[in-house]
């Protein structure tokens, strides 16, 4: 069934047809829509277009096309195959179940803004079930952070070794930026939840519905103020793939550290067996398969954004079909930041730390450098001249095949006369990571505060 007739003559195209319709996709907007189809019809009976019978009739089609929508297979009858879109698929069915009244219910409504308040609440419950994935992704940070609360990692800069910190520091790294992806992701919606119903094609409706009535039924913050925009908006959409993006940066970066600290090279962490797979050939593989597609996917929502960018550029006022396009691109967006979350929590849940050789590598390779030269700030040198003194020491160490805290206090004398018998202990491993003990530091009384203001603003979140 089309929405429009009278106009035309004789039947649309086989081929156009089908590269028109858009129900293979869009059908998994209908509960959205029929959500906001009972909202509709409620707000014209209130206005005196429909009578209150005619108004029930119609709520009680809708709840049925629900039923029947929730049933599987649903969808895949042969009838539907020619269906358009969503939109006429509801009122063909509704029209079958409760007669030609079911055609009252388009009154002072376009399929435009009818698209647009469906996809409006599809995305926003949509946004309500990734912040509570997101959380859990986030527990599960914290959760391993607490089982290797005091167990020191090599950190890296230029992915060179650095200076030592708790593999827990590492781990709350990540839960900060989650925690602002998800802080992103909250002030999207705020965009997302404002009502469009009521603008119809472009130019409003004719009928005296009371817009600011269905965005408090519909849970909407506000209502749309211009009836031309919002038929041609989708940039709600465009800034939730935006953030979408800068979330699977996040889960990309952290699959790769993972995948970097798993090798046999790193071997600080160990992969659980439920979380990898092997190879057809080499019995000895164990590949991190998981931690590969989290980064591999990050790729699909960076081109949905950039395609989301490109096909708003340039279309004029108001609405174009280009528009349908943005759907898919939406769904698996979606569906991969949902899928990615998951699975990273997943695999953050089977992982094992390496203790033993993930300490030995925390204080290797001159990782106490920085702690050496600020001692020697600590007595009195400035720190642009301690800096030079280490990095000669650094070179000594080296050619003599030595770490720091294997040399002499006599050979660290021959560089400076500052030194004395409590250098050693200045760089010892544990002194190294207690020193960092500013808010933020990876100190472990500093990192048990994170630890616990982590939970706290998840709790927090749940509330």
């Amino acid at each position: 069934m089309n929405l429009w007739g009278g106009r035309f003559t004789g039947e649309a195209d086989r081929h156009f047809a089908e590269y028109n319709a858009s129900f293979r996709f869009d059908r998994r907007l209908i509960f959205a829509d029929l959500q906001a189809c009972k909202v509709h019809a409620a707000a014209i009976g209130r206005a005196g277009i429909l009578d209150a019978q005619a108004v029930e009739s119609i709520i009680t089609g809708l709840d049925k096309i629900g039923e029947l929508a929730s049933q599987p297979g649903f969808f895949e009858r042969p009838e539907y195959a020619a269906t358009e879109d969503v939109h006429s698929f509801i009122e063909a069915t509704l029209v079958k179940l409760i007669g030609p009244a079911g055609y009252r219910l388009h009154t002072g409504r376009s399929r435009n803004d009818q698209v647009a308040v469906a996809t409006r609440l599809f995305l926003r419950g949509e946004i309500d079930r990734i912040d509570v994935v997101m959380r859990d992704t986030q527990l599960a940070l914290i959760e391993l952070a607490e089982a290797n609360s005091t167990d020191p990692i090599p950190g890296y800069t230029h992915l060179q070794k650095a200076q030592p910190v708790l593999f827990a520091h590492f781990l709350l790294a990540y839960f900060e930026m989650l925690e602002r992806d998800r802080a992103r992701i909250a002030d999207a919606r705020k965009r997302v939840n404002i009502m469009p119903l009521g603008s119809g094609a472009l130019a409003g409706t004719n009928f005296p519905v009371d817009r600011h009535w269905m965005a408090a039924q519909l849970g909407f913050d506000d209502i749309t103020g211009n009836s031309i925009d919002p038929v041609r908006d989708h940039d709600y959409i465009i800034e939730f793939a935006s953030v979408s993006s800068l979330t699977m940066i996040h889960l990309s970066r952290l699959a790769e550290d993972l995948i970097i600290y798993s090798t046999q090279e790193f071997g600080f962490i160990k992969l659980g067996d439920a979380i990898s797979t092997g190879s057809s050939l080499m019995p000895q593989k164990k590949n991190p398969d998981s931690l590969e597609l989290i980064r591999g996917k990050s790729a699909r929502i960076f081109g949905h954004l950039t395609a989301l960018l490109t096909l708003s550029k340039g279309l004029p006022l108001a609405y174009n079909k280009d528009l349908q396009e943005d759907k898919e691109a939406l769904f698996d967006t979606i569906d991969t930041l949902s899928d990615s979350l998951r699975v990273t929590a997943t695999v953050l849940r089977n992982i094992e730390l390496n203790r033993e050789r993930a300490r030995a590598a925390a204080i290797t390779d001159y990782t106490n450098a920085t702690d050496l030269a600020d001692y020697l700030v600590k007595k009195g040198l400035e720190f642009r001249m301690a800096h030079e003194v280490i990095g000669r020491i650094v070179v000594y160490a080296i050619q003599q095949g030595k770490e720091l805290q294997e040399l002499s206090l006599d050979e660290c004398r021959n560089f400076s006369e500052l030194f004395d018998g409590d250098l050693f202990q200045a760089i010892s491993l544990e002194n190294s990571l207690a020193g960092k003990s500013q808010i933020g530091g990876t100190a472990p009384d500093q990192v048990n505060s994170q630890l616990k203001l982590a939970r706290e603003k998840l709790v927090g979140a749940r509330k």
